[in-house]
């Protein structure tokens, strides 16, 4: 892949985010464009790239671990019986182009390769747009088309024998600070409480921000989230949660989530609130 300049994402006159289009990554970061970094209105950073922990977390994006046994997502691959291994096996997502390019959102072509193979076409929109003085909203919709030819099927870690680690689909890596960030959900505090849970919305709140995480269609909504606190900061969806998610040759998804990005720490009401306000707007 060839570096090239970021796309800047703009809301209510600022700059509030960056896009990298043809990351220039090692092999076994699962390559991937990325949003990073996003900011709150004030300037803000709510996300972090190559983290030491995690070398392979990428901002905002869409990732996933297991695609017909191929990673999206970076790292080693969890095996059943054998654990976690280092495989040969990591893929592409290549950016196409653009159909659209707006100072407030885009709309991306790209295609996942894999050992040489055309697996999946992703349609991408992403949008900013602005819900109070303090706060704006990030809407990410991907559709994804089986151009392989053959049926395929997604899987996780969970899916594959690791419970509780059923990652893969949206997922937005947050900074790591001092203190861990608070996690709730509408009727929930803490991380057990929200990972693993179908809800209409989570939440991270850490030192002067707040990450706010809506499934905004139903079939969104069916997807559990899947969230870290203590170990690192990360939300995203779990596309395979239970089984695997089969999706047969010519067949499409689609997913659409839509995340709060707010100066300060909100509490479940004005999370809530914000949440209404921004998949309505």
């Amino acid at each position: 892949m060839t570096p090239e300049s970021p796309t800047v994402l703009r809301c209510a006159g600022r700059a509030v985010a960056r896009y990298t289009t043809r990351p220039d990554l090692a092999p076994d970061h699962s390559p991937r464009p990325y949003l990073h970094p996003v900011t709150t209105l004030a300037g803000h950073p709510v996300t972090e790239t190559v983290p030491e922990d995690h070398p392979h977390h990428l901002g905002v994006g869409v990732a996933v671990p297991d695609v017909a046994g191929h990673n999206f997502w970076g790292g080693r691959t969890f095996v059943r019986g054998r654990g976690s291994v280092e495989l040969d096996n990591h893929g592409v997502q290549r950016h196409d182009g653009f159909k659209l390019c707006d100072p407030d959102g885009f709309v991306e072509e790209l295609t996942w390769t894999a050992g040489g193979e055309r697996l999946l076409r992703e349609h991408r929109t992403v949008a900013a747009t602005a819900l109070t003085e303090t706060a704006w909203a990030l809407d990410l919709t991907f559709s994804l088309t089986n151009v392989s030819g053959r049926d395929l099927s997604v899987g996780s870690p969970a899916t594959n024998g690791r419970p509780g680690a059923a990652y893969g689909g949206f997922f937005w890596r947050a900074p790591k600070e001092a203190t861990a960030p608070l996690a709730f959900g509408a009727k929930a505090d803490g991380e057990e409480a929200v990972h693993g849970v179908r809800a209409d919305w989570v939440a991270l709140a850490g030192e002067g921000w707040t990450l706010v995480f809506a499934g905004a269609t139903a079939r969104t909504r069916e997807d559990p989230w899947f969230v870290r606190a203590a170990e690192y900061p990360g939300v995203g969806s779990s596309l395979a949660h239970d089984e695997r998610l089969p999706l047969p040759a010519g067949e499409t998804f689609v997913r659409r989530v839509v995340t709060v990005v707010a100066d300060g720490r909100l509490d479940r009401d004005g999370a809530a609130a914000l949440v209404r306000k921004a998949v309505t707007s």
